[in-house]
């Protein structure tokens, strides 16, 4: 079967590409601005603001499933128009699509959230990746959504890279310890959407893992495994920044987990 990784370029998105092609599909793969090139996948150039270029990938390739790992930020052009663009042509030309979607989408104003939680962003982020959700529902309702929390692995996770400058010196900041979230592996998050991808899953869906942890005590299970010092590490309260976005949001998972064969280990079991 071909799968397309939509930012494949990225971290998530280059586990999928392995996973995927180790799973023998044909695999293609999109990039913004990242070329790569290796041999588990075909790669192509595709900036999601581009209809007619999401359009002609999408028909010319014709995926059985597309999995769309791409991340814009804040761009609302991409985050949110790009991945309504991206579900149009999937719905069009009859590819299975899962979508990756985000915690942010919540306001941690309840800090429990189930995949029945309806989005209360407050955050630009959190809005377009909403807004994503709601356009993907509309126009692709056999598609899956997957919202997931901090992506770890290895130096690639942007979370580990930090924790690498802050232990080290290199990079000024804190880590918030009233900053909660249910951070994920790499891996298992790759695995449990490749399952979903070829089950006849739909709609809403959980992937994170199982610890709830603040960011400060994230990078410090990050620095004991990777041998630095954890008291190196600042710490401080989000609560007293102007930072905007929610402090404590814990996605509960259960229900996704009870249907897979992939388990989202919790951040002390795979640290």
């Amino acid at each position: 079967m071909t799968v397309l990784v939509v930012g494949g370029s990225g971290f998530l998105g280059l586990e999928l590409v392995r996973q995927a092609s180790a799973a023998g599909h044909r695999v293609t793969a999109t990039f913004a601005t990242r070329p790569c090139d290796g041999p588990e996948a075909t790669w192509y150039e595709v900036d999601l603001r581009d209809s007619e270029r999401v359009d002609e990938i999408v028909a010319s390739l014709a995926p059985c499933v597309v999995i769309n790992a791409s991340s814009g930020s804040a761009d609302w052009a991409v985050t949110a128009d790009g991945s309504v663009r991206l579900a149009m042509a999937a719905a069009k030309y009859g590819c299975r699509l899962v979508h990756v979607s985000s915690d942010a989408v919540f306001s941690g104003a309840r800090v429990h959230y189930d995949e029945s939680c309806l989005p209360d962003p407050v955050t630009p982020y959190g809005a377009a990746k909403a807004a994503a959700e709601t356009g993907i529902r509309l126009l692709a309702p056999d598609a899956v959504i997957a919202r997931t929390s901090l992506i770890i692995g290895g130096i690639q996770s942007e979370h580990v890279r930090l924790v690498h400058g802050l232990a080290t010196g290199s990079r000024s900041g804190a880590l918030f310890t009233d900053d909660v979230r249910c951070p994920v592996h790499v891996g298992d998050l790759a695995a449990a959407l490749l399952e979903l991808a070829f089950t006849d899953a739909r709609g809403m869906h959980h992937l994170a893992g199982a610890d709830a942890v603040s960011r400060h005590r994230l990078g410090a299970l990050i620095a004991e495994r990777d041998g630095l010092d954890a008291s190196r590490l600042p710490e401080g309260l989000r609560a007293r920044t102007s930072l905007p976005g929610a402090l404590d949001v814990r996605l509960d998972s259960r229900a996704t987990q009870a249907k897979l064969r992939t388990v989202l280990r919790g951040v002390h079991e795979f640290l």
